[in-house]
This record gives structure tokens, C-alpha cells and sequence, in this order.
């Protein structure tokens, strides 16, 4: 297999340091309208008697119940968007300067890691169906794998 170029690689990587900002970025804006995006998701796969749809409708009932009488409590999800912002930001660093910021790529490797242990532990105290915890931690399981090949597309830069 005939070796790629410096540059070459820097491209790729930045384009999935890229990609995985914009990821962030997205979970992060989702986090914001809650209330709006369940009454999206309960009208297109809420109906019937499916376990999703009955779980769809039960977190549809909490959030509004919620908001109505404490609005206050919404903000934990401000924070949490707001919190996705600043992660995402983060990674500005790795695009920059790849090899100096590989801590930065290493860090969001181990918060992929850490990501199936708090939705399998808190998961079920919280009564989040088990389908659902696996879905939450698919997001670890699926971040990780960009940052892994950008992690050692970094290592092949800095041998170079």
C-alpha cells in the first residue's frame, strides 16, 4: 500500500476532526428545543402500541408536565447543550495544530469510553429502557472510531 503524503493526512484528519465537531455541535443545538423535537418524534413514530411509541409518549407527557410546572428545570438542558458547544469547541485546538493538541483527541477518546458506563449505571436508576441506554451509548461506541484513526494518523505525523 503506497504511503499517503503529509498533507494528505493532515486533510483527513482535519476533516474528521471536522466531522466530529459538527456531531457535538448538533447534539449540543438538539438539546435546546426538547419539548418541540418529542412533539416531532411522537407524531411520526409515537402512535400505536409499540414499546417505542409508548416510550416516546411517556417522555412526551414528562417533558410537557415538566415544562409547564417547572419551567426551571429545562435549564439543566441548556447546560447540557451548552456544554456539547463547549466540547465541541475544544477540538478547534486538534484542527489547528494535530500533533501538538493530540491530548485533546485522547481526552474525547476517554469521554467515548466513559459514555456506556453512565448510561449503563444511571440508566437504569433513571428508568431509562434498556433499548434506549444502548442507543445513548452508541454515541460513545461511534465517536470513538474517528477519533482513534485520527489519533493514529497524528502518530504517524509526528514520526515523520
Amino acid at each position: 500500500m503506497a504511503e499517503i503524503s503529509d498533507a494528505a493526512r493532515l486533510k483527513r484528519i482535519r476533516i474528521l476532526i471536522v466531522g466530529f465537531i459538527v456531531g457535538l455541535a448538533l447534539s449540543g443545538i438538539t438539546a435546546f428545543p426538547l419539548t418541540w423535537e418529542l412533539g416531532v418524534l411522537v407524531r411520526n413514530f409515537g402512535q400505536g402500541d409499540g414499546m417505542l411509541a409508548s416510550w416516546l409518549r411517556t417522555v412526551q407527557t414528562g417533558l410537557v408536565e415538566t415544562d409547564a410546572k417547572y419551567p426551571f428545570i429545562a435549564y439543566g438542558t441548556d447546560w447540557l447543550a451548552f456544554g456539547h458547544l463547549v466540547i465541541a469547541s475544544a477540538f478547534i485546538g486538534p484542527l489547528k495544530d494535530p500533533v501538538r493538541n493530540k491530548w485533546i483527541i485522547e481526552w474525547g477518546m476517554i469521554a467515548c469510553i466513559a459514555v456506556p458506563f453512565l448510561a449503563l449505571i444511571a440508566g437504569p436508576i433513571r428508568g431509562i429502557p434498556f433499548g434506549w441506554r444502548l442507543i445513548d451509548c452508541s454515541f460513545g461506541v461511534v465517536g470513538i472510531v474517528p477519533l482513534w484513526y485520527v489519533r493514529n494518523q497524528i502518530k504517524m505525523l509526528e514520526q515523520q
